[in-house]
């Protein structure tokens, strides 16, 4: 009797996979939303390029030149406006980071209850958060009425400036109360989808908890942790509103400063304030950009060395 072997139908013909859907399909669902962005958005950059090298004029007359972008970068206040934009994205993001990861790691065993109080702070407006920071902080606000009843001041003024100091306290703390519950949600759910059992390995392993912690956990948490933070540093770059109602008067955030510029009595300023404004968002677009190479590039040297 002959016995003829039978090879595994895999070998011979590979069967299409027909749930795996068609590369282009995610890109037309996508067409709505990116057109409406693109359209919206687009559109509105377009029309300020325009006015702002004079090839619409605002009182009738056209003639292209670069003259508002030259007047804008000359401007005194605008290396001092960048400088405190970059000061309170970085401060602000760094200990949102620090305090996110800390309360992250306490929270990381907790029930489902941990994943909700993180999410209180989202829904709120932030111009609720700097209606409660001024009720709080501000030299007539409870805080300074507490101490004041109490006999540790002696008036108003001697309570310290939080808001609208020059070091932006009440900005930066107006931050953390909204950004820190944000990343620490996110940090959560990265946190307790790691296997447990690498950080178990190492405590066999003898490693300390610190070094558990730096070895182990917190190169796991990385994706989480950069992604957010360009999230959050985008945001805080560009918010307007915090450093106008919280912030110092002089010098003024970047955005505040297009925003000055823009509603200035003089007319002949429209277009200096198009520029600004066409200049912060060239800069924010290329700070994102820098950011995300500079973690690629981080993630491919530890990748490489690794792997030697």
């Amino acid at each position: 009797m002959t016995f003829v072997k039978l090879q595994p139908a895999s070998q011979h013909h590979s069967a299409p996979n027909l749930t795996q859907p068609f590369p282009w399909r995610a890109y037309l669902l996508m067409l709505p939303a990116v057109g409406i962005v693109g359209l919206l958005f687009g559109g509105g950059l377009v029309l300020a390029v325009l006015q702002s090298i004079g090839a619409i004029g605002l009182l009738g007359e056209r003639q292209i030149s670069l003259i508002a972008y030259q007047a804008a970068l000359t401007n005194p206040e605008f290396l001092r406006s960048l400088s405190l934009s970059l000061y309170i994205a970085v401060v602000a993001t760094g200990l949102s980071i620090i305090l996110s990861i800390g309360l992250a790691l306490l929270l990381r065993t907790a029930g489902r209850w941990a994943s909700f109080a993180c999410q209180i702070t989202l829904p709120i407006p932030h111009l609720v958060g700097i209606v409660g920071v001024l009720l709080l902080l501000s030299p007539s606000g409870f805080i300074a009425r507490s101490l004041y009843a109490l006999g540790w001041v002696q008036s108003d003024q001697d309570f310290p400036l939080l808001v609208n100091d020059t070091a932006n306290i009440g900005v930066l703390l107006h931050f953390l109360w909204k950004e820190v519950p944000f990343i620490t949600l996110i940090l959560l759910a990265v946190l307790r989808s790691i296997n447990p059992a690498y950080e178990m390995q190492a405590q066999i392993l003898g490693a300390t908890p610190w070094q558990r912690f730096w070895n182990v956990t917190l190169p796991m948490m990385r994706t989480g942790i950069l992604s957010s933070s360009l999230i959050v540093f985008g945001y805080i770059f560009a918010s307007f509103e915090v450093p106008f109602l919280l912030g110092s008067t002089r010098p003024r955030t970047l955005p505040v400063l297009v925003y000055r510029a823009f509603t200035d009595s003089d007319i002949t300023r429209r277009a200096e304030a198009i520029a600004l404004g066409i200049i912060l968002s060239v800069l924010s677009l290329l700070m994102i950009v820098a950011y995300s190479w500079l973690v690629s590039r981080g993630g491919q040297k530890r990748q490489f060395t690794k792997d030697a």
